[in-house]
């Protein structure tokens, strides 16, 4: 296994990969939903196929979220940290006390999803 890697540190290696010269938002949100499908399909086979959920293949299907995920914030301007700094303050406003069933069906109207 690798050593512990930062966000950022993730993001700024990741893009060695990215080719110059093209859209990274729009290359990154398109990976994002095919690489979101194949997980979702390796688990669907799981639960409904018989097959073994194989656990190696949906880390490597994730890691490629992980890559489409820093792709789509290098396009953006922004850094991983921002993203998931954002996204817990978003989970702290929504859920201030912890997950919380009913706080989920009766969001407010005003609210991102």
């Amino acid at each position: 296994m690798a050593n512990d890697i930062t966000a950022n540190g993730y993001q700024q290696l990741a893009q060695r990969t990215s080719p110059d010269g093209h859209d990274r938002i729009l290359n990154g949100v398109l990976g994002l939903a095919g690489e979101a499908g194949e997980c979702a399909d390796l688990v669907k086979k799981a639960l409904f196929q018989g097959h073994e959920l194989d656990r190696d293949h949906l880390i490597d299907e994730l890691s490629d979220v992980a890559w489409y995920i820093a792709e789509t914030a290098t396009g953006l301007g922004v850094s991983l940290s921002e993203i998931l700094n954002h996204n817990i303050e978003k989970l702290k406003r929504r859920y201030p006390d912890g997950f919380d069933p009913e706080r989920s069906i009766h969001r407010e109207e005003n609210e991102n999803a």
